[in-house]
């Protein structure tokens, strides 16, 4: 083959073979043709996936947060609302690997974390991660000012609880996610919550939202909750119980707080509590709502109950004496008062709280099913329905199974369980001549019709027997209210210690007001008061009369009582002069 010249000057004449010439112009030739091939590829058939791709770079679908519920007491004041927060998102595909370390430092110090920590994060291999969640505004503005890259922020709402602790057992709290954990927040989370929306944006490579494309779902807000409880009762209620507690160096307490009227829950408080608007301390032991979630032996305040069953069959009448005696022997182990009687009328029997008459009463007059009727009937042995998580049932065992020390025993409350809770309900039946009140923790102000377990009669008989329990000569003269007449039932109860009973104690007291026509039940337990005295009387009596005289002037009830009963306590005549004086004039204000 003959070469080909380039040139016709001999020093630039370079001679290839032909076979190279053809090589190089099919070489460019393909070329050009993949070119042709991929610009045809790109602009046709596989457009769809470079604009995907494209699309995934710039637009990001973003949740448009549901507003949760407020939750508001019986006067409409909240109680748990949602504010504005921001969450700290980081996109790692985005955030640049050698940003400053200052900036790095700088925003590790407002999210409150370590540098270390916050360049794991930065390195994880997920494309969006939540840097921290809830953060307040202004720490957002902060964050948002060191313009990195990849660090986005999102709108999402913070719980708060402007009443703090004296509410927390009520309303519970949420978690980052806004999910309710405790209390009404968790027994309401589905028409609390409501439901997100959801939203298409463009972002910059900041991860800055520049332009919102589409609303792509709306989000339906939470409904509001109006509950039962009153704030300033509820704050009462608490006080007067953490005074108890720290008072007789107890380790809890609580106090529940009924309208007889329309069975709503005024107050449920329990002592120790938290703060749930910052839970970073919380313990199993401030969570616990004792109200309804402890079951305890309710000691004397079951003996109004047995009393009543008595009086209801005609088996015994309010001046029915009878013989005491200083122990009554039924099983090994004999049956005691705290001090040795010898006569005593029924009424008597509740007034100095005597274990012996009470039993005496059971074995003799009444049998082990009626009994059992009659406390199934009032509540025990049944978890209380009012949509409140952990709300407990307690135990009370099948009267076939009851052997005679049994039937004694739980006569006077020991054999058999109940939570702070059931032993309100149970009481309304005294308070709502003989009607146990259906119970809700909703605002619902109508009157309600009750459930009938006791004659009219029985529970007339049984308010004036109670009242004589807070008059001298009872078991709790401290539970005398300013302005009012009042009755209950003191109740001092040994606690269980493995399989017996040891030396620790819970102090009650259960009871209505105003005598007259009652209109509250409140019931008050105090757990292991080691200050002194550990007496139903002496540690629960004087929560329980707080509270009723607190209650009842905030519902606006007329005092019933006359200004002597409210000076009883007071030691000399100038006290009694003063106290009298007070008193005169809040009976002549309202």
């Amino acid at each position: 083959m003959r070469p080909v010249g380039f040139s016709t000057t001999p020093n630039l004449v370079l001679r290839l073979p032909m076979w190279r010439s053809r090589l190089m112009l099919f070489l460019l030739f393909f070329v050009f043709m993949m070119l042709l091939l991929r610009a045809f590829w790109i602009q046709g058939p596989g457009n769809a996936f470079y604009e995907a791709k494209g699309v995934r770079g710039t637009q990001r679908e973003l949740e448009l947060p549901a507003s949760r519920g407020k939750i508001l007491d019986r006067n409409g004041q909240v109680i748990a609302t949602s504010l504005e927060a921001k969450s700290v998102i980081a996109y790692n595909d985005t955030v640049p690997d050698d940003l400053a370390a200052a900036k790095v430092q700088k925003l590790a110090s407002l999210l409150q974390m370590s540098e270390s920590d916050l360049r794991k994060k930065l390195k994880e291999e997920r494309k969006q991660i939540f840097l921290k969640r809830q953060v307040d505004p202004a720490v957002a503005q902060q964050i948002k000012q060191l313009e990195i890259p990849g660090i986005g922020l999102n709108n999402e709402y913070r719980r708060f609880y402007p009443e703090g602790e004296a509410m927390a057992h009520v309303v519970g709290f949420t978690n980052v996610n806004d999910k309710g954990q405790e209390g009404m927040e968790l027994s309401r989370e589905k028409d609390l919550a409501g439901h997100p929306g959801q939203r298409r944006v463009v972002v910059d490579r900041l991860g800055r939202v520049v332009d919102e494309m589409a609303i792509l779902q709306l989000p339906q807000n939470g409904k509001d909750l109006n509950l039962s409880i009153d704030s300033k009762i509820q704050f009462l209620a608490y006080n007067a119980v953490k005074d108890a507690v720290e008072k007789h160096h107890a380790k809890a307490g609580g106090a529940v707080v009924l309208d007889t009227q329309t069975g709503e829950i005024l107050a449920l408080a329990n002592y120790p509590s938290y703060n749930p608007n910052d839970r970073r301390v919380l313990t199993g032991e401030q969570l616990r709502n004792r109200v309804l979630t402890d079951t305890f032996e309710p000691g004397s305040t079951m003996k109004p109950l047995t009393i009543a069953i008595a009086l209801e069959k005609g088996a015994v009448k309010p001046d029915t004496n009878m013989v005491i005696g200083a122990k009554y022997l039924i099983g090994p182990k004999p049956i005691t008062d705290t001090h040795p009687y010898g006569n005593l009328t029924v009424s008597q029997i509740i007034q100095k709280s005597s274990n012996i008459g009470t039993a005496k009463i059971a074995m003799n007059s009444l049998s082990a099913e009626e009994m059992w009727d009659f406390y199934t009937a009032v509540g025990f042995g049944q978890a209380p329905k009012i949509g409140f998580p952990g709300a407990v049932a307690g135990t009370v065992h099948p009267f076939k199974k009851w052997m005679p020390t049994d039937q004694a025993r739980i006569a006077f409350g020991y054999g058999i369980s109940a939570s702070l809770f059931q032993v309100a309900r149970a009481y309304t039946v005294f308070a709502r001549d003989g009607e146990l009140v259906p119970l809700t923790i909703e605002r619902s102000p109508e009157f309600k019709p009750g459930t009938k377990v006791l004659s009219p009669q029985t529970a007339i008989e049984m308010r004036s027997m109670m009242e004589s329990v807070t008059e001298p000569g009872g078991t709790a003269i401290k539970a005398q209210a300013e302005g009012f007449r009042v009755g209950g039932k003191t109740g001092t109860a040994h606690k269980l210690v493995g399989k017996g009973y040891g030396n620790k104690y819970r102090a009650y007291f259960a009871g209505l007001a105003p005598i007259s026509a009652p209109r509250i039940v409140v019931a008050v337990m105090i757990d292991e008061p080691t200050g002194g005295s550990h007496y139903g009387g002496d540690v629960a009596a004087p929560v329980f009369s707080t509270i009723v005289s607190e209650t009842l002037h905030t519902l606006n009830v007329l005092p019933d009582s006359k200004v002597k009963q409210m000076v009883m306590q007071d030691k000399n005549p100038q006290e009694i002069q003063s106290a009298n004086a007070q008193a005169q004039h809040v009976v002549l204000k309202r």
